[in-house]
């Protein structure tokens, strides 16, 4: 059975404490974040994940795949990622037509342009999954618990007083579930820069999360630490003449 449907037929009280006694069993802390994220799928059974469960699990199968898939985003998170180069080849009439707008550059140049544009949609890959560290480690003292693994459908963020906040990286990326209501509250939504030019909506957070601490400076910093610490992170070709 789906997740949604387990939660339904089990009822709030029923489904923490076989949540609880699931991670315990998998050796996994309950108490804490994973109890509060939880909390906020069986508040509103709506927003569990449709994509968790399948025709074989019961309850305890479709809850242990929610548990276990948050643990893997967890684990999974920008600084301990080990990130796979790009698995496509790049198709060389790229080349042909950058060289045949910018006739002065160089069969060397052309090559060195493909790959920086490979490694720079690499570098797009991991953002969104630094930025949900960065506000991780930084939102937590405040009461915001990630909800790792995409185990809140919508969310990506679960205050211990049950507010829910979406964050994307850029204006043009808002998902229009977004909008959905939970018992006629408005998940938050917020976005970090806008897409049409260089403006950073760090305040605007600051206020929906009750803090000042939030910003490009510190963001940009811990992106440089991130990297310099789990240089993996980022996956770069061996080929690229850019080492």
């Amino acid at each position: 059975m789906k997740l949604k449907e387990a939660l339904e037929e089990l009822g709030r009280e029923k489904a923490i404490a076989l949540g609880m006694k699931i991670a315990s069993d998998l050796d996994i802390q309950w108490e804490g974040s994973v109890a509060i994220v939880f909390n906020a799928i069986v508040n509103d059974f709506e927003r569990a994940p449709g994509n968790i469960g399948g025709k074989n699990d019961d309850h305890s199968g479709a809850i242990q795949k929610w548990i276990l898939k948050y643990r893997s985003g967890k684990d999974g998170r920008a600084s301990q990622r080990v990130s796979n180069p790009p698995g496509t080849v790049s198709d060389p009439i790229i080349e042909k037509i950058i060289g045949a707008r910018i006739t002065a550059l160089m069969p060397d140049d052309l090559i060195k342009i493909n790959y920086a544009h490979r490694l720079g949609m690499s570098a797009e890959n991991i953002l969104g999954l630094i930025l949900e560290e960065y506000l991780a480690v930084n939102l937590k003292p405040h009461g915001w618990h990630c909800a790792w693994g995409e185990t809140v459908k919508s969310v990506d963020f679960v205050h211990e007083d049950g507010r829910l906040l979406q964050i994307k990286n850029r204006s043009n990326s808002e998902n229009s579930s977004s909008s959905a209501i939970r018992h006629g509250t408005q998940i938050e939504k917020w976005f970090r820069i806008k897409a049409d030019r260089i403006e950073y909506m760090w305040e605007s957070l600051n206020r929906i999360c009750e803090t000042t601490i939030l910003s490009e400076d510190s963001f940009v910093r811990f992106v440089q630490s991130t990297l310099a610490s789990n240089p993996s992170c980022l996956a770069v070709e061996k080929e690229n003449p850019w080492l």
